[in-house]
């Protein structure tokens, strides 16, 4: 089933996405309307939840999932999907045999690797991206009842041809001092192979002392652990703490997330 991109004039994210911040939106327009006019960076863009939903005219979006980058970097180049999107089992593990086969010989920057890594993100489970350490994709079939796939993205392409995207260590983007800055790094527990590189507690610290020399305003939400709340406290940023809903759960539970947010120079 092919659905439209577009709801109530708002286009939503195109990708399923665990712990997206969709949720978050209504709460960071306030921030953001204060800081409308300066470009956006996301250094871990995640879905793009967040940008789509303040739609900066200028924005620069980066992520170290290569896929992911290279999926919105085809969306501006046109992607229109050729592959049939059929919800079956069989079709999901060929499919990911085949997603994993460009990424051992190198082509996982294509056309086809962006078709596939959607495909892929839609059908399987809970909308996880998660890679072994050899870097191939291992997310199970999801077992949906129905899935809406997006045909063509031609809502999202006008929208994307004006943000820059980079797929890079965060501390390597070049940043202007008026940068106004969202981050949202992988919540602070065990799962940290969200890319073949990971995401571990060396990373949450170097991500937190670089946000904290930002001469602009920041953003930073992530899960309100202990360390996390000292980590960020302990650099002079603001702390707000919410209730975040618990959208995936390997165990049933729905129980809402303590998360925190971060707020610098606002």
């Amino acid at each position: 089933m092919t659905i439209s991109p577009v709801q109530s004039g708002i286009l939503r994210p195109p990708l399923k996405w665990a712990g997206g911040k969709r949720w978050l939106v209504p709460y960071l327009k306030t921030l953001w309307a204060l800081h409308s006019g300066r470009r956006l960076v996301e250094p871990l863009c995640g879905s793009l939840a967040i940008t789509l939903g303040l739609m900066p005219d200028e924005a620069l979006l980066n992520d170290i999932n290569i896929h992911l980058i290279n999926f919105f970097r085809s969306i501006s180049k046109g992607l229109q999907l050729q592959l049939s999107m059929e919800n079956n089992e069989d079709f999901y593990y060929s499919y990911r045999d085949r997603f994993n086969r460009l990424i051992r010989e190198g082509r996982e920057e294509t056309a086809e690797a962006a078709e596939l890594f959607y495909y892929l993100n839609r059908t399987g489970y809970n909308g996880l991206c998660r890679f072994n350490k050899k870097g191939e994709f291992n997310v199970p079939f999801g077992s949906y009842k129905k899935i809406n796939y997006i045909q063509d993205f031609k809502h999202y392409r006008h929208q994307f041809l004006q943000w820059k995207f980079e797929s890079v260590d965060f501390e390597l983007l070049s940043l202007k001092p008026a940068d106004f800055i969202y981050a949202d790094p992988p919540y602070d527990v065990n799962f940290t192979h969200y890319s073949k590189e990971g995401f571990v507690w060396d990373d949450q610290v170097r991500l937190a002392n670089w946000l904290a020399c930002h001469p602009g305003p920041v953003v930073l939400s992530n899960q309100a652990t202990e360390r996390i709340i000292e980590l960020y406290s302990g650099l002079g940023f603001e702390l707000k703490f919410m209730n975040a809903p618990r959208l995936i759960s390997c165990n049933g539970n729905r129980t809402p997330a303590k998360e925190v947010l971060a707020t610098k120079n606002i």
